[in-house]
């Protein structure tokens, strides 16, 4: 699906959004430039996000690409010469923290590379997916920066000694490594690829929106030094989430040995 344009010069979209059958997937289509993160396709793939989150019909939200790379950082075109605001210092964090807050889960389907700013999407995604032959590196030290923004989603995810040799070296990893060291979830044959996300998607699917909403919340916090305290924490969210209207319906369901509401929306 393609944006048409708006005047002569008006450039085609490169990020599209689809909805059916409650999953939003965005897809990045710039395979031109190797889906690297252009101003344009910034803007337009966090307008797409804030599209999904916001739409009550979405409950996954996929986000995958066209062409051989997934993405492949940022457009190196692009920053040739810019200064230090023109480097996409805002909108890749905005993108980033989207993505990692978003109520609902996120799920990264990759059939080919990842670079950068690109690994740094796939980190900020609840669940990824690769391809096998799919490959990651954070190449930035190569070119004389350093991996920054995407620290701040990628280091949560990664065994730390993994994360100092991959940011030191810059060295390309496959994506059995991938899932080794918790980039991503699963490193599937491409053939399979398809199979793979689905299987996510209808297992995210069974789950109550609020629900995945508040354990996503949870995941995030930052935890109390103390385990009384983090215990009592835990105990006033739980109590809340089985009185309120999605626990009590979970319940019902059960006793009543049928799907609860949420699956057939």
């Amino acid at each position: 699906m393609t944006a048409p344009a708006t005047g002569d010069n008006a450039a085609p979209e490169l990020v599209h959004l689809d909805v059916d059958s409650g999953v939003a997937t965005i897809t990045l289509d710039s395979p031109a430039n190797r889906n690297a993160l252009s101003a344009q396709l910034r803007r337009e793939l966090l307008a797409h996000l804030d599209a999904a989150i916001a739409d009550d019909a979405v409950r996954v939200v996929v986000l995958t690409h066209t062409g051989r790379v997934f993405c492949a950082g940022m457009d190196l075109k692009e920053s040739r010469g810019a200064g230090a605001q023109g480097q996409g210092v805002n909108e890749v964090p905005a993108i980033l923290e989207r993505i990692w807050s978003s109520p609902k889960p996120v799920v990264a389907r990759l059939a080919g590379p990842a670079r950068a700013g690109g690994v740094g999407l796939v980190a900020a995604c609840d669940l990824a997916v690769a391809a096998e032959e799919a490959t990651f590196a954070f190449s930035e030290v190569r070119i004389g920066v350093v991996p920054a923004v995407i620290s701040v989603t990628v280091l949560p995810r990664l065994l730390r000694r993994a994360a100092h040799e991959l940011f030191l070296t810059g060295e390309t990893f496959d994506a059995r490594r991938a899932a080794a060291i918790g980039l991503i979830n699963s490193a599937v044959p491409a053939d399979e690829l398809d199979a793979e996300v689905d299987r996510y998607v209808q297992a995210l699917r069974l789950g109550a929106p609020g629900a995945l909403a508040g354990t996503k919340e949870m995941l995030r916090r930052e935890r109390p030094s103390s385990m009384r305290e983090d215990f009592a924490q835990m105990q006033d969210l739980s109590a809340r989430y089985f009185a309120g209207d999605e626990g009590q319906e979970g319940i019902r369901a059960f006793a009543e040995k049928r799907p609860p509401s949420w699956v057939d929306a």
